[in-house]
């Protein structure tokens, strides 16, 4: 009797050869694939309360991946705000998330009353296209918010040259 493989012995196997088919796209084809990253809405406990925040679809625009925000601070809701964030993720940190490895990034953000925002956290990938995320919102130097949500790139594939 053969013996039984484990989903752990053959999950890394399928995601080695699903970073490998990423690698080996034609180049016109990956950036395609990579051009759009879904954050899932996520929400963190502060004081007597909770921050939602929801973030459109980041689009890349060189080295860099720029979306809007909104955050709903809960009970406070007359501290709650929208902005824009860019977070920057080289082709080399792409090419480490292909291959199953995690990344640390940075950023920032900046209310829509120009109030900046520091930004840094750390991707791990589940497979080729989406994984774990966590940030870190560097409101002021003592108060640092942290969520904890998926990402998801959501490129449609296009034909290669």
């Amino acid at each position: 009797m053969a013996p039984r493989r484990s989903l752990l012995t053959v999950f890394p196997a399928w995601l080695i050869a699903a970073a490998a088919l990423m690698l080996t796209l034609a180049p016109a084809t990956r950036a395609a694939i990579i051009d759009r990253v879904e954050i899932a809405p996520t929400k963190t406990s502060i004081y007597i309360g909770s921050v939602a925040m929801t973030m459109a679809p980041f689009e890349r625009h060189g080295e860099r991946y720029d979306s809007t925000y909104h955050a709903k601070i809960r009970p406070y809701f007359f501290y709650s705000e929208s902005g824009r964030l860019s977070i920057d993720v080289s082709d080399a940190a792409l090419a480490q998330l292909a291959r199953g490895e995690p990344i640390e990034f940075k950023g920032e953000g900046y209310r829509d009353d120009g109030a900046k925002r520091g930004i840094a956290g750390r991707a791990v990938p589940t497979d080729a296209t989406s994984g774990q995320i966590k940030v870190r919102v560097y409101v002021t130097t003592r108060i640092v918010l942290v969520f904890n949500t998926t990402y998801r790139f959501v490129g449609e594939p296009t034909t290669a040259p």
